[in-house]
């Protein structure tokens, strides 16, 4: 019996697919940087080893599969390639291994993580399922007829699958590093499209989705009333959002979600409708009351009168969504962001877009570009955003704890580096003060 190697054990992904197939029966062990993720804490919890990166972690007998970050010249990669060890990138050997299952990807520019996670939650509340969701949470299990994972189109990397579903939730111009245009991402998905072998449930409401040529039958949902699956009669609850659905203008049933925000009551749509055409019952598919969400998407907490969120938005269109459901969830208090832009290649291009949809908050913090991996710096700078950006200012470390000011405040802090050593440092000045 093989150990998978797991190079890169503790991205999201990796770390997600690690735990399947430990929970599948595979023995499992990584290595990482010696810097703590959050994502380590599911890994621990399942006793799988992690190793700080070495070339001795290679040896015979293993097979290796390495996350997409690490280029071909990295010490483990190039050790598993000169023994000739079994070797994948991590969509490629997801690619393989769903294919024992009926498979559901998830797909779109945005709501990818939120949609999978409240799949397989609705999914996982009737029999046992397999997920994979891209804040860093898998399961496995040994019975699992149906898995549920999250497609990402960066570097077009959901063609290596061959799903019986898809979910697309939309399609948007981001990826700026790698994608020239909206025209480069609708090829991207339409050849996604082409790789489905059963059906697509799709947006309606988004216009490149519909444009969407597939050899399948394509079931649309949104608001309008060209869509199969319909939402209407729309109200936002104390408990979350309740809405009417319609299925090709005829009633099916009265949903409530406990989220805010148009873009949840079109992620729940997609939900509705793949259970549906897949004959679940709808006792069943109400569970979607009963989701506690994922990691990172409008996670809250009180802190004295404060309510602290952290979210992963790092897109224009994420940003003002974010605000979006902060406002309907707490109309009386005023919001104020603070903002961490992830590249510096994505800044320059939707900086206009940026500010935008930050000057929805009251008031806005900004924190310096956080540089991936693929590029380290930028003539750009977080200056440049300020002055796009009315009531803002820029937050260091060291200064956080102005943000004590806004008394009875939501505080949102948003972006996909490093935004919660912010967070942390905030909530520790809080922490230290007197009661």
């Amino acid at each position: 019996m093989t150990t998978y190697h797991f190079i890169g054990i503790k991205g999201t992904g990796m770390s997600a697919l690690a735990q399947i197939l430990h929970d599948s029966g595979e023995k499992v062990q990584g290595s990482d940087v010696e810097k703590r993720f959050f994502t380590q804490e599911a890994l621990e919890s399942k006793q799988i080893p992690i190793l700080p990166f070495s070339k001795e972690n290679i040896t015979e007998g293993l097979t290796v599969i390495a996350g997409n970050a690490f280029s071909d010249d990295h010490i483990e990669i190039q050790e598993a390639k000169r023994l000739g060890l079994v070797f994948y990138r991590y969509h490629e050997f997801l690619g393989e291994w769903l294919k024992q299952y009926t498979s559901i990807a998830v797909t779109g520019a945005h709501g990818k993580t939120s949609t999978t996670g409240l799949l397989a939650h609705v999914l996982h509340s009737a029999f046992p399922i397999s997920y994979l969701i891209g804040d860093g949470t898998g399961k496995g299990h040994v019975d699992s007829e149906y898995f549920v994972f999250e497609a990402c189109e960066y570097r077009r990397h959901f063609l290596s699958y061959e799903p019986d579903y898809a979910i697309m939730t939309n399609i948007d111009f981001d990826h700026p590093d790698y994608f020239s245009s909206i025209n480069d991402v609708f090829d991207a998905f339409q050849s996604m499209a082409d790789k489905v072998k059963k059906g697509i449930i799709a947006c309606g409401d988004d216009e490149k989705l519909q444009q969407i040529q597939a050899k399948v039958p394509v079931v649309y949902y949104g608001f309008l009333p060209s869509n199969d699956f319909q939402a209407q009669n729309v109200k936002e609850t104390a408990n979350g959002t309740e809405f009417d659905v319609f299925v090709r203008n005829t009633y099916y049933d009265t949903f409530t979600i406990p989220m805010y925000g148009n873009h949840h009551v079109l992620n729940a749509l997609s939900v509705i409708a793949i259970c549906q055409y897949e004959g679940i019952e709808v006792d069943v598919i109400k569970n979607l009351f009963t989701f506690k969400g994922v990691k990172r998407r409008f996670t809250e907490k009180q802190v004295k009168n404060q309510i602290i969120i952290d979210d992963y938005a790092h897109h224009p269109r994420e940003i003002t969504a974010t605000i979006e459901s902060a406002r309907k969830k707490y109309p009386d208090r005023e919001i104020v962001a603070i903002f961490q832009p992830h590249t510096f290649t994505r800044t320059k291009t939707f900086l206009q877009e940026f500010a935008d949809s930050l000057n929805e908050a009251d008031y806005v913090h900004l924190c310096e570009i956080f540089a991936s991996a693929r590029e380290e710096s930028g003539q750009l700078t977080i200056h440049d955003l300020e002055k796009l950006v009315t009531n803002s200012s820029i937050l260091e470390l060291a200064t956080v704890d102005e943000l004590k000011k806004y008394d009875n405040a939501v505080l949102i802090f948003m972006g996909a580096g490093d935004i919660q050593k912010f967070q942390k440092a905030y909530e520790e000045v809080i922490a230290t003060e007197n009661v």
